[in-house]
């Protein structure tokens, strides 16, 4: 799955890309489930379709067996099940390449700023434990936490961010393989530059390149579901964390960069992020 972040312009209020104070959880409404099976040909009808969990004091395993069969066909496979995301996005940010990687290799400063309300706990010089807080639908959900590490550019000042694992850190049910890749490219714009040199505006565009893949062991009441279901309501909701997760950390650090830099954008200048 891919999704290409809409442009938006760095002068504009941010607010409706940025997550809240408190924005931090990830759990489908069942307005948004029954929306999103409806898609796969299920509904969410309560005489019907119940995924409830058999040990929750609401329902008993008796009413969870009773659901359609033609709506709830028994996933009969014990393995665990691996969900994919790929999302491409993209910065823009004010400035030449050179004072742009400077700002990115400095991530000690800025990383976990930008990461709010999202917590990131540094896991040695490069290394962070980040969480996005609960993430679930159907009645399931986990506290979710992956360890980043960032890497130092390569020889073509390319960024790589890899899954490293948290330290003490109990089984969590749940494995996450987080693959990035950050390109830059210095760009030179047809307006001049908010200063006296009289020269053009020089920009650098960041283009963000994420593989991710969550595996886990769905507990039995939601193997109720098909795997068909199962596997694209997995995925709908692992892309909708990534979008919202890498489009609230692009924002925040587009804004964190000008403002550490004194850099004004000029209104004719539209930044993608």
């Amino acid at each position: 799955m891919s999704q290409e972040p809409n442009q938006s312009s760095a002068n504009q209020d941010p607010s409706q890309e940025i997550l809240g104070e408190n924005d931090s959880d990830f759990l489908l409404t069942s307005a948004q489930e029954a929306a999103m099976l409806s898609q796969y040909g299920a509904t969410t009808d309560d005489s019907k379709f119940n995924l409830q969990d058999p040990d929750s004091d609401e329902q008993d395993s008796k009413d969870t067996q009773s659901s359609d069969p033609k709506q709830l066909k028994p996933n009969q496979n014990t393995e665990k099940s691996a969900f994919h995301n790929h999302y491409i996005g993209h910065m823009d940010l004010l400035a030449d390449q050179r004072t742009v990687m400077t700002y990115l290799d400095a991530h000690q400063g800025w990383f976990r700023r930008c990461a709010h309300p999202f917590k990131a706990d540094p896991i040695g010089e490069t290394g962070y434990a980040m969480g996005v807080g609960k993430v679930g639908a159907m009645g399931f959900q986990v506290d979710a936490r992956v360890g980043l590490n960032l890497l130092p550019p390569d020889e073509n000042s390319v960024y790589r961010i890899t899954t490293i694992p948290i330290p003490e850190q109990a089984p969590q049910g749940y494995e996450v393989d987080f693959q990035a890749e950050m390109r830059l490219e210095e760009k030179t714009l047809g307006v001049k530059a908010d200063d006296k040199s009289g020269k053009n505006a020089v920009m650098t565009s960041i283009e963000w390149d994420l593989n991710l893949t969550v595996t886990l062991q769905f507990p039995q009441f939601i193997q109720l579901l098909s795997q068909d279901i199962l596997q694209k309501t997995g995925d709908g909701v692992l892309g909708f964390v990534v979008k919202r997760v890498s489009k609230s950390l692009t924002a925040k650090v587009q804004d964190d960069f000008h403002r550490t830099h004194n850099i004004k954008v000029p209104k004719q200048i539209k930044l993608r992020r």
